[in-house]
């Protein structure tokens, strides 16, 4: 794997936290006009709320719920340095908290035919990430959608913009194997999830077991970057001196998800604690508010260490999948910094 052109991380992907006014404003400090959008009430019992370009302002969908893409007056424009917000509650209620991750596509968008659908697509191929909007084929097939970024993701994260679950692929989990984002299931194995074929440096495929015969769906696909983003599974050992995942990188965001068993995601970043060691944990699969009852974490300069041995994040022999984004480079192992 070639090593990251990305010299400052948060040029591609940054937390911000903010607090609401049930009105109208404003949010800055993003450092770039994000393309992909996902809020949190932390205070609150208000459902994660996922906006992006693609779809357009607006546009709302819920990483807990099975429910239909919302319109409401939550994310009202894209800014070059943010995001504007209408008085929704639950993207903007007086006094409330939130934490907001944000990622960049291209700031456009493309038509992709690479797929057996055609879909569009706002790609940056420097940091691995795109958007994928494509409508379903009328029949229950395997079918593949062109994803932008040229080289394979690592994973990606599908909702149809009806009432249905989300589906996520995690290339280490493997591709007879589906996650879902909004439970807290274990990973299930069906040939037809994803067709038994993992993605290619064009396509992703969709399994015939996963078509919502022509309605819309959205996807979010990662590629992996060196210094920048990590995608893989790590397993349990049970213990306060916890498993370590190296990243390369010292991590902004970490969300993870025990395959084996159930049990709910975890999302951690860096500033909402910002010092170890970190339990500010909030759960895309469930409304509930930030908390910090379960296992905590240490965000480390080229990973993360865990500091606690309970089931949701590093039960003993059992297996977990991971997605994180850098902070910063770890020093020494990119040329562009090495000394």
């Amino acid at each position: 794997m070639a090593y990251t052109t990305i010299k400052k991380p948060s040029d591609y992907f940054n937390t911000v936290l903010y607090t609401g006014n049930g009105s109208t404003q404003s949010i800055t400090g993003v450092g770039f006009q994000p393309d992909w959008i996902w809020q949190k009430a932390r205070n609150q019992t208000y459902d994660h709320r996922l906006f992006d370009a693609v779809r357009g302002t607006t546009k709302a969908i819920y990483s807990n719920t099975t429910g239909a893409e919302g319109t409401e007056s939550g994310v009202t424009s894209f800014d070059s340095d943010g995001f504007s917000l209408g008085s929704n509650a639950g993207s903007n209620g007086n006094t409330v908290t939130y934490a907001s991750w944000n990622w960049l596509g291209a700031n456009g968008t493309a038509s992709n035919t690479d797929g057996s659908v055609t879909s569009t697509v706002s790609a940056n191929t420097t940091s691995g990430f795109s958007i994928c909007k494509f409508t379903n084929p009328s029949s229950a097939i395997n079918f593949t959608f062109g994803h932008g970024l040229g080289v394979a993701p690592k994973m990606f994260i599908m909702k149809g913009l009806n009432t249905s679950n989300w589906q996520v692929y995690n290339e280490s989990v493997g591709n007879t194997y589906n996650t879902q984002l909004n439970y807290d299931n274990a990973s299930t194995s069906a040939a037809n999830w994803w067709g038994s074929t993992s993605p290619t440096s064009t396509v992703c495929t969709v399994g015939a077991d996963l078509v919502e015969t022509s309605q819309d769906s959205i996807a979010y696909c990662f590629a992996e970057v060196k210094g920048f983003s990590k995608f893989g599974t790590y397993t349990g050992n049970g213990s306060t001196d916890g498993t370590f995942i190296y990243t390369g990188f010292k991590p902004a965001f970490f969300i993870c998800k025990r395959t084996s068993d159930i049990d709910d995601w975890f999302v951690f970043d860096n500033k909402r604690q910002g010092y170890n060691l970190s339990n500010n944990e909030l759960r895309p699969n469930t409304n509930v508010a930030e908390g910090t009852t379960q296992d905590r974490i240490d965000i480390l300069s080229n990973g993360i260490k865990h500091r606690q041995g309970g089931s949701a994040q590093n039960r003993s022999g059992d297996t977990y999948m991971y997605m994180a984004f850098a902070e910063e480079p770890l020093v020494g192992d990119n040329p562009a910094t090495a000394r």
